[in-house]
Order: C-alpha cells, then sequence, then structure tokens
C-alpha cells in the first residue's frame, strides 16, 4: 500500500514539475514581470520572486490536474475493496457474509 502511494505522488508530482518549467519557460517569455499589474497596480517585488511564483503557481496547476487525472483513473476494484481483512469486518458486511460461507438464509432460499 505504501509503494502505492510513493507510486502515485510520483505519477502526479514529476509530470506537474516538467509542464510547470515548460508553462514558466512560455508565460515569461512572451510577459516582462515587471509589465504585469495586479488590481492595476504594479507589483514591488524582484524578477527572481516574479519567476519563484509562477513556477509554484504554474506547479500547484499541474499537480491538482494530475491529482484530478490519478483520482478519476481508479480501477473499480480499488475503489470498492475493504481495507479489512473477512473475520473484522463489521456484523451485517456483504463481504464478511460472503466470506463467512452461505448464511442459514441463503441454505433456505436453495432448499
Amino acid at each position: 500500500m505504501r509503494d502505492n502511494l510513493a507510486q502515485r505522488l510520483m505519477w502526479v508530482i514529476w509530470p506537474a514539475f516538467l509542464v510547470a518549467g515548460g508553462a514558466e519557460a512560455v508565460f515569461f517569455t512572451l510577459f516582462d514581470p515587471f509589465d504585469l499589474r495586479l488590481f492595476g497596480a504594479p507589483l514591488d517585488i524582484s524578477r527572481e520572486a516574479f519567476y519563484t511564483l509562477g513556477f509554484f503557481s504554474f506547479w500547484g496547476l499541474g499537480i491538482a490536474s494530475s491529482a484530478l487525472t490519478v483520482f478519476l483513473g481508479r480501477s473499480p476494484f480499488e475503489v470498492d475493496r475493504c481495507p479489512l481483512d473477512a473475520p473484522t469486518r463489521p456484523d451485517g458486511c456483504p463481504k464478511r457474509e460472503a466470506a463467512d460461507g452461505p448464511s442459514d438464509h441463503d441454505a433456505g432460499v436453495r432448499a
């Protein structure tokens, strides 16, 4: 389970990092940081701060996009699996009853 989580984190973080680098390169090739304004007022921060904020903003958007893709790409088995072993599942759980074998009620119905 832990290896699976680490793998999924890399599926999310690494592509987002690559896309953030490309997006920042394209964005700041087209726009000079000192020409950008927030609500009409110029921002009083250095170019490096603009580049850093831009990179982390693009990386955050990429992480959100990749995380949504990984979340929606889960198999039905992953979504429906129960983290508990059959004997430790609560009473009334269909998966516990299926693991215990046919119940008396099922035997009466089949007879």
